[in-house]
C-alpha cells in the first residue's frame, strides 16, 4: 500500500504521481500541465534554521531602530516602523495603519517563529506540538508577508525626500534590506517538505530503537 507522503498531487490539474527521489538540482514537473511538484532541496534543510535565527535578529533591528532620520531647518524627525504605524493611525488612515502592521510586521514574524520552532524540534528529533495546524498556517501566511513592497516603498520616499531635506539612513533600512533577502531564502523553503522531514525523523527513530 502506497504511504501519503509517497504521493504527489499536482496543484494545478490535480494529477497524483508517485514520489520518486530527486538528484541535487533536479525539480519534478506534472507532465500534464507543467506545473512544479517539488524540486530537490538541496544543502537548504540543514541551513534554513541558521537563516530563520538570522531573520529573527534582523527584524528586531528592523522594528526597534530608526528607519530615517530626516534634518530638515534645524528640526530632527526619526521613526520607526511601529512609529510609522501610529502616525498613519494618528493621521486617520486606520485601514492602512492596519495592513502595514500586518503584512511588514505580524505576518513576517508569524512565519519566522514558526519556522524556527517546527525546525528547532525536528532538528531535536522531537515532534512538535501542534504540528499539523502550523504547517497549514505557515502555508497560508506565505503570500502575505510584503516586507519588500514596504521596503520599496521607502525606497521611493528616499528619492524624493533627498531634495528637500538632508536624510540620514538608520540601522533599521539596512536591516530591513538583510531581512527581505532572508525571508526570500526561508520562505522558498516549501513548508510541504516538513511531513517528509516529519516522516523521515520518526522513521529514524523507529529504526534506532532496539
Amino acid at each position: 500500500m502506497t504511504e501519503a507522503q509517497d504521493i504527489l498531487v499536482c496543484t494545478g490539474c490535480d494529477a497524483v504521481y508517485g514520489r520518486t527521489p530527486l538528484q541535487p538540482q533536479e525539480v519534478a514537473r506534472c507532465t500534464r500541465c507543467g506545473t512544479e511538484l517539488e524540486r530537490h532541496p538541496g544543502q537548504l534543510r540543514q541551513k534554513i534554521l541558521p537563516l530563520t535565527l538570522a531573520g529573527l535578529i534582523m527584524f528586531l533591528i528592523a522594528n526597534f531602530f530608526p528607519i530615517v532620520e530626516i534634518q530638515f531647518r534645524g528640526l530632527r524627525s526619526e521613526t520607526t516602523l511601529l512609529g510609522a504605524v501610529s502616525m498613519l493611525y494618528a493621521e486617520g488612515m486606520s485601514l492602512v495603519a492596519f495592513l502595514v502592521l500586518l503584512t511588514t510586521l505580524l505576518f513576517p514574524v508569524a512565519q519566522l517563529l514558526i519556522l524556527a520552532y517546527l525546525l528547532a524540534f525536528l532538528s531535536l528529533d522531537r515532534h512538535p506540538q501542534g504540528f499539523v495546524a502550523l504547517v497549514r498556517l505557515l502555508q497560508s501566511l506565505r503570500p502575505w508577508g510584503m516586507v519588500e513592497v514596504f521596503l520599496l516603498g521607502i525606497v521611493v520616499a528616499l528619492v524624493k525626500l533627498y531634495s528637500l531635506a538632508n536624510v540620514v539612513l538608520g540601522p533599521a533600512l539596512l536591516a530591513f534590506a538583510v531581512l527581505t533577502v532572508l525571508l526570500t531564502v526561508v520562505l522558498s523553503f516549501n513548508p510541504g517538505e516538513f511531513w517528509q522531514l516529519a516522516t523521515l525523523r520518526s522513521k529514524d527513530s523507529k529504526a534506532a530503537r532496539p
